[in-house]
């Protein structure tokens, strides 16, 4: 690699060092058993840390080591697999990691010092890995620290943040595989992912790559293994970004990055009691990702509001890279989206209640203690200054669903209520269908079906998964796997009854044929124009909605069951999916939990198949699927996080912002796992 491509890759002031000296930092990783320094690495801040280097009590380096003594303490497999990676696993009660690292930015002799087994390394392709040209996590922190200690300042806005990227992103320096166990000629990447590059030119260090659901779905990996929460390692961390996630909630780093088509942001940042955001679809890039699709969405994970904002300033803008921000230009803050984390009060503010998503006579009691939490988080709200804005008895949309969903989603929405508008046998109408809807608009009362926010169903997309991959593996250009059938063909797939092979479904998803995004395009253009319509009416700032309503469930529970709204692990997902800005904060904890078993008396059930056949999309996570028929058992004692989520505009970050950090400081929910709290101090 060229000096050139390093340019690309480090803020340029850092360039000043050789690549001589870069290649000699690797001998730091030999003196890993050295001491710790005092600084307190929990719970921690960008800007406690930033305060602490420009105060010279921290170096980079120091901070690098820190995080990886607690990598090395807890990142362990957390289940047990007599079978090996690829076979059936067993739960483990209070186990004492998580899983959530499946790379490590470090060479093989500082890895081997650190006692980071070979399936840590950074490339499975390239064994000796002593190109001068991709400094590891300790060489960059070398590197920050001797440009600090001769300037005096920080590098940019992320000097010394210690990053994890979800293993879906392309980084120069690391093998990407979205967790799959892939036969790449070359399992690194020739670039970097456009906002990866973003977060390194800014400072950061990126000290590996987050575990993830396998090709985006679930919480388990072919390389990389399953995942586990570490509030109750019996259970799932949220998929498919749950390394991220758990990662942030151990302290193993700083931030986070994750991605979003479904829940897979939200689930995991709520999961682990913890700040998601799922941004504005055209705000960050996509660029440099496997199985890019029209949903995907690209945000930080952290511990508090300001530390996920910082993040965000620096990986949000235009990129030529990825058309789709073109949308955003002129549509960002002029101030770091930082800034606006620190206001004391919502006056002003109007919040409107998507009761919709709270509604106790649709939702089974497995649901209450959610809704309870977010009730008393509006009540929260409304105490720091907000205008609390209740709807009518159909919901907060509804109104709107009926008045313009005929109209906008029109032939699409026409086919499932034949006796309105009939066809012939050919398709074609067999009476004046633009009639009828013209009637409906004049009265509303007489919409038929299902019109609330919850009733809408997933949008078909053919071929757009089958695209995603191949466009990416094009870029990409390794010589083994050229297209999606190599990669169904050329990768090791993990195999048990409730985590059926993802190979089934990416085979399935290259049977396409035809491109075909039209019905989601139009749903997502209705959808927005019945939200936008009900803010601007109701001059609402933002609307507020339980993340979800189930807790995290076990490990091999199935899925819960969906309907009424919820996806994915009783998540909401379908407003943020059509484009709008979302938001997840700690809302409190449960009590108690109940949780689907093994029903011992029915009979067993066919297996079902698994894998992500969406564009970039986690909607069909099956990592929790399984053959057995299940029942619902409890209430049991439980003490799980609760989200809350806070929807806006397009590109209304900055309120979103503020709404959020105010509720954060105004209740302090965030709590660190407690059996994954501060190591002993080192002797």
């Amino acid at each position: 690699m060229t000096t050139l491509f390093l340019k690309r890759h480090l803020p340029s002031r850092l360039l000043t060092l050789s690549l001589a000296a870069a290649l000699g930092l690797v001998a730091v990783g030999l003196h890993a058993a050295e001491s710790a320094p005092s600084f307190q690495v929990e719970e921690t801040t960008i800007a406690k840390i930033q305060e602490a280097i420009l105060a010279k009590k921290l170096t980079s380096t120091e901070l690098v080591k820190i995080y990886l003594t607690r990598i090395k303490a807890f990142n362990g497999p957390g289940v047990e697999e007599p079978e090996g990676i690829l076979g059936p696993i067993k739960p483990i009660a209070h186990g004492k990691n998580v899983n959530a690292m499946i790379t490590l930015n470090l060479r093989p002799a500082t890895r081997k010092a650190w006692g980071f087994d070979d399936r840590k390394a950074r490339s499975m392709t390239d064994a000796v890995d002593n190109d001068p040209n991709m400094p590891d996590a300790l060489e960059v922190a070398a590197k920050l620290d001797a440009e600090f200690a001769k300037t005096g300042k920080l590098v940019g806005p992320l000097h010394g943040v210690v990053i994890a990227i979800k293993d879906q992103f392309d980084t120069f320096d690391m093998r990407t595989t979205s967790g799959a166990d892939a036969f790449y000629a070359n399992d690194r990447p020739p670039h970097d992912s456009t906002f990866a590059q973003r977060l390194r030119d800014a400072g950061a260090i990126v000290i590996g790559k987050a575990n993830m659901g396998e090709y985006a779905g679930g919480y388990r990996s072919s390389f990389g293994g399953t995942e586990e929460n570490p509030y109750d390692t019996e259970r799932v961390p949220g998929g498919s970004s749950g390394g991220s996630a758990m990662a942030v909630a151990t302290n193993m780093v700083t931030v986070a990055i994750a991605e979003e088509t479904g829940p897979s942001i939200r689930a995991p940042a709520q999961y682990a009691n913890s700040v998601g955001i799922s941004p504005t679809q055209e705000l960050v890039s996509r660029h440099g990702m496997i199985n890019i699709g029209l949903n995907t969405r690209i945000g930080p994970i952290a511990r508090t509001v300001e530390d996920a904002a910082r993040v965000l300033t620096v990986i949000g803008g235009y990129d030529p890279k990825d058309e789709m921000t073109a949308f955003g230009v002129g549509h960002t803050p002029d101030q770091p989206y930082e800034s606006f984390t620190h206001a004391k009060s919502l006056k002003g503010m109007r919040i409107g209640v998507v009761r919709e998503y709270m509604d106790k006579t649709v939702y089974p009691k497995t649901a209450y203690q959610n809704i309870d939490l977010i009730e008393r988080a509006i009540e929260d709200l409304r105490k720091a200054g907000a205008t609390i804005v209740e709807p009518g008895p159909e919901g907060l949309f509804t109104p709107y669903v009926k008045r313009y969903n005929p109209m906008l989603s029109n032939a699409s929405w026409t086919k499932a209520f034949p006796e309105l508008f009939p066809v012939d046998e050919k398709g074609k109408p067999a009476a004046d269908h633009v009639a009828a809807l013209v009637d409906l608009a004049f009265d509303t009362s007489k919409v038929p079906g299902k019109t609330t926010i919850r009733d809408f169903g997933g949008a078909s997309a053919v071929g757009e998964s089958k695209y995603g991959y191949d466009i990416y593996l094009k870029e990409r250009g390794d010589a083994n796997i050229k297209d999606l059938g190599d990669l169904v063909n050329k990768a090791n797939y993990y195999e048990s009854p409730n985590f059926p092979t993802k190979k089934s479904g990416l085979a399935s998803a290259n049977k396409g044929m035809a491109l075909d995004t039209a019905v989601r395009l139009q749903r997502r253009f209705a959808i927005q124009q019945i939200i936008l319509a009900c803010m601007a009416e109701m001059k609402l700032d933002a609307v507020v909605a339980p993340t979800g309503l189930a807790p995290a469930r076990k490990l091999l529970a199935p899925n819960e069951p969906s309907g009424n709204g919820i996806g994915n692990y009783g998540m909401f997902t379908f407003i943020g999916a059509q484009g709008f800005p979302v938001i997840t904060v700690p809302a409190g904890f449960t009590t108690e939990v109940y949780d689907w078993v093994p029903d011992p008396s029915a009979p067993p059930a066919p297996p079902r198949a698994s894998g992500r056949t969406g564009g970039g999309g986690d909607d069909g996570e099956g990592g929790g699927r399984s053959a057995t028929p299940m029942m619902l058992t409890g209430p049991t004692p439980a003490k799980l996080p609760v989200g809350v989520d806070f929807i806006g505009r397009p590109f209304s970050e900055p309120t979103l912002l503020k709404i959020a950090a105010v509720y954060e400081q105004t209740t302090h929910h965030r709590m660190m796992p407690p059996d994954f709290g501060a190591l002993p101090a080192a002797k």
